[in-house]
């Protein structure tokens, strides 16, 4: 039994959107407390997001995070929101009148399948027990260990960038091309939407000629001609975090204040970036034949719940049902589901996410894969290691040189791999050549 309470608030702050009803500028909390008043999540929307849509990904963040039966209160007006949410059978009912109290809860919000039984289980360090039983789990010894075993360092010369990157060789982009059977692609990025997950300055001139200095332009035909208009923009963007599709490169992370490779954090320069394993030495592309596992699915669930990792034996075994063996040079992307979580209730704010366990490490390095995706950040989080935060990050960028993608959007690549039979595929990932950044937004593109 869970006694889980929500609370539904509509706050005006800075302008963010516009309530019409309320006739207010600015956002909205969407605030969750337990029955002690102790604040559980808080989710800040644009204000002229209504209450019933808002509601949505507040109460199925709630579940998942709680992973088990919760009752919930709220006004009338949201008690139908919620049904529609399509992923978990979450209702809310009408607020409990003070002079009415209840001696049991008033609506059972029951954990979906997705929860494999999520109530019964008991999480650790973020990592569910229930996935770790019976399963060769390295201690943390092992993995600070991982730095020197899997280590490329030299590997491919003592001045070399590319890492991981290394193993795709012109014969793996030439098979590649040889996975392209059915001529269709589809993306595997989400959208960059405005203006959460960037700043955005739009200029419009329906009229070039009437532009200030149009006189001044060399080009006669140009200030004589009053059909032709334009607009412009100028983009302002975080891409590293939980949100936007984005690949990084070796620099991203430090170990003990060095890079890949034992290069010196000091190579990094607040004003012109890295000077060593940058995005742009991926300037030619990422391209190699691509390979979904679906976890998901193998564990015949609709997603992952947060803080449940995927270990090797799932990459086995999604390897046999598919009909597919990773081999040298690919790109491994990894499907949790929570890419349909996000299509039907929103990205979830917070720590914690399902994704690679540490102990995937190993077989990545034994395999030789080039790049590794994920429809989340990637490591799973909690990592359930006390001194290694992000350990898929850490030692796959600084000592194996292993470059990421983040943040996929795999709905699509998936749906059509199911529908086709065929889980590799062409992937083409092209980071902008941003001169010593750490990595770049990208659009990967997936060809069956």
């Amino acid at each position: 039994m869970c006694s889980w309470f929500g609370f539904l608030d509509a706050v005006g702050r800075e302008a963010r959107g516009y309530d019409a009803g309320k006739k207010i500028n600015g956002c909205k909390r969407f605030i969750v407390t337990d029955t002690l008043g102790l604040l559980v999540i808080v989710v800040v929307l644009p204000a002229g997001r209504q209450d019933r849509d808002g509601a949505k990904p507040v109460l199925l963040d709630t579940h998942l995070r709680t992973s088990s039966l919760c009752n919930c209160t709220g006004s009338t007006s949201h008690a139908t929101s919620t049904a529609a949410t399509g992923a978990t059978p979450l209702q809310v009912c009408r607020t409990v009148p003070p002079d009415r109290p209840t001696a049991g809860p008033l609506v059972w919000c029951h954990a979906s399948s997705a929860g494999l039984g999520a109530a019964n289980r008991v999480t650790t360090g973020g990592v569910d027990a229930g996935m770790t039983a019976g399963r060769p789990m390295p201690t943390q010894d092992d993995v600070l260990g991982y730095f020197n075993t899997l280590s490329n360092w030299g590997r491919w010369g003592d001045d070399d960038e590319l890492g991981t990157l290394n193993h795709i060789t012109d014969d793996v982009r030439l098979a590649a091309a040889r996975a392209v059977r059915h001529g269709r692609s589809v993306s595997c990025a989400w959208e960059v939407a405005v203006p959460e997950d960037m700043e955005r300055s739009t200029t419009t001139c329906p009229c070039a000629a009437d532009m200030p200095g149009a006189e001044d332009m060399p080009l006669p035909g140009f200030r004589a001609d009053r059909r032709w208009g334009y607009s412009s923009e100028r983009l302002g963007i975080t891409f590293h975090g939980n949100t936007l599709t984005h690949v990084d490169s070796p620099c991203h992370i430090f170990w003990d204040g060095t890079m890949y490779n034992g290069r010196s954090h000091s190579l990094v320069d607040a004003a012109t970036g890295s000077a060593w394993a940058a995005v742009t030495a991926a300037a030619n592309g990422i391209i190699t034949r691509g390979v979904l596992l679906d976890i998901a699915s193998v564990r015949e669930v609709p997603w992952l719940e947060p803080g449940q990792g995927v270990f090797p034996d799932d990459l086995e075994e999604a390897e046999r049902r598919q009909g597919v063996r990773v081999r040298s040079g690919d790109a491994v992307l990894l499907r949790t589901g929570y890419g349909r979580v996000r299509h039907e209730a929103g990205a979830a704010g917070g720590f914690m996410q399902a994704g690679w366990h540490a102990s995937c490490l190993p077989w990545l390095h034994e395999r030789e894969v080039a790049l590794i995706g994920a429809d989340t950040p990637s490591d799973v989080q909690p990592s359930g290691y006390e001194d290694v935060l992000m350990p898929v990050h850490a030692v796959g960028l600084v000592a194996m040189g292993l470059w990421l993608l983040d943040n996929c959007d795999l709905e699509m690549c998936a749906t059509t791999a199911a529908e086709l039979g065929q889980w590799d595929f062409h992937l083409a990932v092209a980071p902008v050549r941003f001169a010593g950044t750490s990595g770049s937004p990208v659009n990967p593109i997936a060809t069956f």
